[in-house]
C-alpha cells in the first residue's frame, strides 16, 4: 500500500508570493479541507503569527491545530521546527518542550545547529519526527534554511544519531534532482520510512521518482505553484489532485519504501 501523500500547505512562502498561498488560520483549514478532500493524507503547516512570521510559540501552533483538528481534517498534521521560525537552538527547544498541543509529527533538518537535542526532546514528548536531509551538493542544490548548502553533513548527522525511538522516525529527503542513484544509497540507511520531495523544477519529477520507489511523497504550494503542465497552479487541493494522478500513472516496483531495505 502506498505511503499517504503529504501537502506542504504554505512552506516558507510569504504573502507576496500569490493569494492562493493560504496564511491566515482561517485560510490554512479550508486550504486543508480541500487538500484532503482532493487525497493528501498527510498536512504539513507552517504556523504564522498574525503579522506573518513564522512561529513555535505555544499560542500559534496551538491554536492552528486545534482548528484543523476541529474542522475534520481527519490525518496527521506535521509541523516544521527550525531556525526560519527561531533561529536559537536552545530557544527551539524551549519552544517544543512548552507546546500545550502537540502535533503528530514534527520535521527537523539536520542541517541545522541542535537537531539531535531538538529531535529527542520531541520524541520524548510523544511526537513523531521527521528527519529533513537534503541529499547531492554542488550548483542548485539544496540549502537549508539557515542558507548554506547541503552536502553529506547533514545525512552524515542523522546516521550518527543514536535515536531511541527509531519506530517514530521518517527520514524525509530533498534531492537536488531526481537522480535515481541519490536515493539508492538509501537502502542502506537504517531501516525507517522514507519520503521524498524536491521544489520547484524539481518537484515534479522527484515526485515521480517517489512512485517508483514506493517512498511517500509530497507536494503542495510550499514547495512548487506550478502543475505537470507548467500551468500555475490555483490551491492546493489542485497540486494534490494532479498529484495523485502522477502517482497512479507511475508505476511502483515492488521495492522499498524504507530506508535499510535489501
Amino acid at each position: 500500500m502506498r505511503p499517504p501523500l503529504q501537502v506542504s500547505l504554505n512552506g516558507s512562502r510569504g504573502a507576496a508570493e500569490g493569494a492562493a498561498v493560504p496564511m491566515s488560520p482561517e485560510d490554512l483549514v479550508e486550504a486543508a479541507l480541500a487538500a484532503v478532500a482532493a487525497g493528501a493524507g498527510e498536512l504539513l503547516v507552517h504556523p504564522r503569527t498574525p503579522c506573518g512570521r513564522e512561529s513555535l510559540s505555544p499560542r500559534v501552533v496551538g491554536p492552528l491545530l486545534e482548528a484543523l483538528r476541529g474542522a475534520g481534517t481527519g490525518v496527521p498534521v506535521v509541523v516544521p521546527a527550525g531556525v526560519g521560525a527561531e533561529p536559537d537552538p536552545a530557544g527551539r527547544l524551549e519552544r517544543v518542550r512548552s507546546w500545550g498541543v502537540l502535533p503528530d509529527r514534527a520535521a527537523v533538518h539536520f542541517g541545522e545547529p541542535g537537531a539531535e537535542e531538538l529531535a529527542g526532546a520531541l520524541l520524548d514528548r510523544g511526537v513523531a519526527v521527521d528527519a529533513v536531509v537534503p541529499l547531492g551538493s554542488g550548483t542548485g542544490s539544496p540549502q537549508t534554511a539557515g542558507g548554506e548548502a547541503a552536502g553529506a553533513e547533514p545525512l552524515a548527522r542523522f546516521l550518527a544519531w543514536p535515536a531511541p525511538d527509531q519506530g517514530r522516525v521518517r527520514l524525509v529527503a530533498e534531492p537536488a534532482a531526481a537522480d535515481p542513484a541519490l536515493v539508492a544509497g538509501l537502502r542502506w540507511l537504517p531501516p525507517v520510512p522514507v519520503l521524498l520531495f524536491g521544489r520547484e523544477a524539481a518537484a515534479w519529477p522527484v515526485l515521480r521518482l517517489a512512485a517508483r520507489c514506493g517512498a511517500g511523497a509530497r507536494i503542495g504550494l510550499g514547495d512548487v505553484r506550478h502543475l505537470p503542465d507548467g500551468r500555475p497552479a490555483r490551491s492546493n487541493a489542485e497540486l494534490v489532485a494532479a498529484a495523485v494522478a502522477e502517482l497512479a500513472a507511475t508505476a511502483a516496483p515492488a521495492g522499498a519504501a524504507t530506508a535499510g531495505s535489501r
